[in-house]
C-alpha cells in the first residue's frame, strides 16, 4: 500500500510538472472547456467509417450486408451495426490581432483579445477531445489532432505580433473546411465582405464570433469625454456623451445586423459575445453550430 502511494505521488508530481510547462492561458482553456465538454454530445454522426457507433433495430429498406448476425442471435429483433462518420473537415481558428482587441473599459475585465484567446483555445480544446484536426489560419503548421496540436496554437498564439489588419487574409483552404474567427469586426462592412467572400470560395463554412467590450455596447460615459482611437483614427472630443448615446447605439446596432447580413448570404453563422459575460455560454454556442455541419 506504501508503494502505491508513493507510486501516485510521483505521476501527480510528473502531472504537475509538465502543467508547469504549459502557456497559463492553455490551462485556463483547458479548465473552461472541462465545464463544458459534459453538455457536448460531439459531432458524430452515422455514415461511412471503420469505427463502431452503436446497435440499432433493422429497419426495411437497411441493406442485408449491415445485419451484425452474432448480435441479433442474443434476441427476436434483428439489428443492424452502425459505423461513425469519420469527419474529413479541419477546423481552422484565426484571432483579430488588431489593435483595438487590446482594449478593456474596466480593470477587472480582460482585454478582447484575452478573451478571444481564451475561447479559441478552449474551442480547440473541446474539437481534439473529440478527434477533430484543428489549426491556425495563416500559420506555418497544418492542421493536426491531439494534444500537441493545442499546445502548438497555445504557443503560437502567445508569440504572434500584434497586426494593424484586423481581418483575416484570403487563404487557399481545402474544400469543405470549417473556418472559426474571433475578433470584434468594426472594420466597415464592406471590408469585412471582401475579406470573407475570399475565405468563403470552396465550400468553406465559416462562424464568426463578435467580442466586445460591455462598455462598446453601452457607451457608459457621462460628460466631455475625449475618446483616443486605437488604430490611427486620431482623437475626438465628445462634449456631452449623453446628447449621442443614442446615435451610437444606432449605428452600433445597424453595424451588427450588417455583420448578421454577411454571414447570413455566405451560410455562414454569427454569433455576439461581451467579455463580462461567462465565456462557457460563447463556447457552447460555438461547438454547437460547428456540430451542426
Amino acid at each position: 500500500m506504501a508503494e502505491q502511494h508513493k507510486e501516485q505521488a510521483r505521476t501527480l508530481s510528473r502531472a504537475e510538472a509538465q502543467a508547469s510547462t504549459l502557456p497559463p492561458l492553455l490551462v485556463a482553456a483547458e479548465r473552461v472547456a472541462a465545464t463544458v465538454a459534459a453538455g457536448t454530445h460531439g459531432r458524430r454522426r452515422v455514415g461511412p467509417g471503420e469505427t463502431f457507433w452503436q446497435f440499432r433495430r433493422y429497419q426495411p429498406g437497411d441493406p442485408v450486408q449491415s445485419i451484425d448476425w452474432r448480435q441479433s442471435a442474443r434476441s427476436d429483433p434483428i439489428f443492424v451495426r452502425e459505423t461513425e462518420w469519420a469527419l474529413a473537415q479541419s477546423v481552422w481558428l484565426w484571432r483579430d490581432r488588431s489593435p483595438s482587441m487590446a482594449w478593456r473599459s474596466h480593470p477587472d475585465l480582460p482585454e478582447k483579445g484575452e478573451r478571444a484567446d481564451l475561447l479559441l483555445l478552449a474551442l480547440g480544446s473541446l474539437l481534439v477531445r473529440g478527434g477533430e484536426r484543428i489549426g491556425l489560419l495563416g500559420g506555418p503548421e497544418r492542421p493536426s489532432t491531439g494534444r500537441t496540436a493545442l499546445t502548438r496554437i497555445a504557443l503560437a498564439l502567445g508569440d504572434a505580433p500584434s497586426s494593424e489588419d484586423g481581418l483575416p487574409k484570403g487563404t487557399d483552404l481545402p474544400r469543405h473546411a470549417q473556418l472559426v474567427l474571433l475578433g470584434d469586426f468594426l472594420s466597415p462592412l464592406e471590408d469585412v465582405d471582401a475579406a470573407l467572400r475570399g475565405l468563403a470560395g470552396r465550400g468553406v463554412k465559416g462562424h464568426l464570433l463578435q467580442v466586445l467590450d460591455p462598455a462598446e455596447e453601452s457607451l457608459p460615459f457621462s460628460g466631455r469625454v475625449r475618446f483616443a482611437g486605437l488604430e490611427g483614427e486620431g482623437h475626438t472630443l465628445v462634449r456631452r456623451v449623453e446628447d449621442v448615446r443614442d446615435a451610437y447605439a444606432k449605428r452600433l446596432a445597424g453595424h451588427r445586423e450588417g455583420l448578421r447580413a454577411i454571414a447570413r448570404t455566405l451560410g455562414w453563422s454569427f454569433t455576439l459575445h461581451h467579455t463580462d459575460q461567462p465565456p462557457q455560454a460563447a463556447l457552447l454556442a460555438l461547438h454547437a453550430v460547428l456540430s451542426e455541419v
